[in-house]
């Protein structure tokens, strides 16, 4: 399986037969400067539907899953769990759905614009998580010092930064280094790419910084 950073909180994750997911595919919208989305997928993934995270026309008609609950796309099952995209129930900047699904044996967790802490309930309910895309830049989701604390609780074995200031995102928001200073086991990659199968994950949390494509 292979996943490539488009940017933001937008992934591609490409399975050995050739399927493709892609994730919260941005927009033209203020503050990022990416370059379009002009990738097919065979299914989107949306979190939640503000402009940086449900924009894009994504070609290849695919398959849309948004909703919280179980759903399945051909051999994939999609695991959508409700949170907030705040810490007031929604009241300020509405609902987010996490998403669980596994490609190639892989188990990956998709946090969208995850705005709270997580419940040792939510925890339990998440389970077993090999890869955490997760948000780290604050102001509009949780902050590096959140997004560390879960990662704790999870313990997934590949977290994945995204939603961070850079180059092509001006949000006031903080970049990746706030999130992975202090820590061991982070790598930078030179690539947009990262290839992983299942029998050969770290035995422990490895942080791997993507670059990103657009």
């Amino acid at each position: 399986m292979k996943i490539e950073w488009l940017g933001h909180a937008s992934f591609m994750i490409t399975a050995e037969d050739g399927m493709r997911i892609i994730t919260d595919p941005f927009g033209d919208y203020p503050g990022l400067s990416y370059n379009p989305i002009e990738e097919a997928a065979d299914i989107m993934v949306v979190t939640h539907k503000h402009g940086d995270h449900y924009g894009a026309r994504v070609r290849g008609n695919p398959r849309q899953v948004s909703k919280p609950g179980t759903e399945r796309v051909g051999a994939i099952e999609f695991k959508g769990m409700a949170t907030y995209h705040d810490t007031s129930k929604g009241r300020d900047r509405g609902e987010n759905t996490l998403f669980c699904f596994t490609v190639d044996g892989v188990r990956i967790c998709h946090m969208g614009d995850l705005g709270h802490k997580l419940t040792e309930s939510e925890v339990a309910e998440l389970g077993q998580v090999d890869v955490l895309m997760i948000p780290v830049g604050g102001h509009f989701t949780i902050d590096a010092a959140t997004a560390s604390a879960i990662c704790e609780q999870i313990k997934p074995l590949i977290v994945l930064p995204m939603h961070y200031r850079n180059d092509k995102c001006s949000f006031p928001i903080t970049g990746v280094d706030e999130f992975i200073k202090g820590k061991p086991d982070v790598k930078r990659l030179d690539s947009s790419e990262v290839e992983l199968k299942k029998g050969q994950l770290p035995e422990a949390t490895e942080i791997v910084v993507l670059k990103h494509t657009l």
